[in-house]
């Protein structure tokens, strides 16, 4: 056997030394000190949520200020739709309250993404096909 095929195998074994011998250093589950009706899970779920969720609102705000979905990549959008779609059902299966709130605002979020960008891709292409004929 060679001598990384060695090494290799010998960092494999400690390691699942290592991982059996930590079952009790696990994290546990408790409730929260600062809300005791929320597990600390809830709590960092929620604050989790609140990066990736509001992510998207800095491009949002960035087309509204311009008037132009220039920049925009509609299919992006769509299918990071379709997924926080899912995300939402999978946070009803496992009754998980962070997973199910965020991605609901993240949807309302793409939702009013794809309507700014309708909106502002409707009047771009009126202009393209009546240019401006005051001069």
């Amino acid at each position: 056997m060679g001598c990384f095929k060695r090494i290799t195998l010998t960092v494999l074994f400690l390691g699942l030394i290592t991982f059996c011998g930590c079952q009790g250093l696990v994290p546990q589950n408790p409730k929260s000190l600062l809300v005791p009706r929320f597990q600390r899970s809830e709590i960092f779920g929620f604050m989790a949520g609140l990066g990736t969720t509001f992510a998207a609102v800095p491009d949002l705000l960035v087309m509204l200020r311009r008037r132009s979905s220039a920049g925009m990549n509609l299919r992006m959008v769509t299918i990071l739709g379709i997924f926080q779609l899912l995300w939402v059902y999978y946070g009803l299966l496992i009754a998980s309250r962070p997973v199910i709130v965020w991605n609901v605002i993240a949807v309302l979020i793409n939702f009013m993404s794809v309507a700014a960008y309708r909106h502002f891709i409707g009047k771009e292409r009126a202009r393209q096909i009546a240019p401006d004929t005051t001069h």
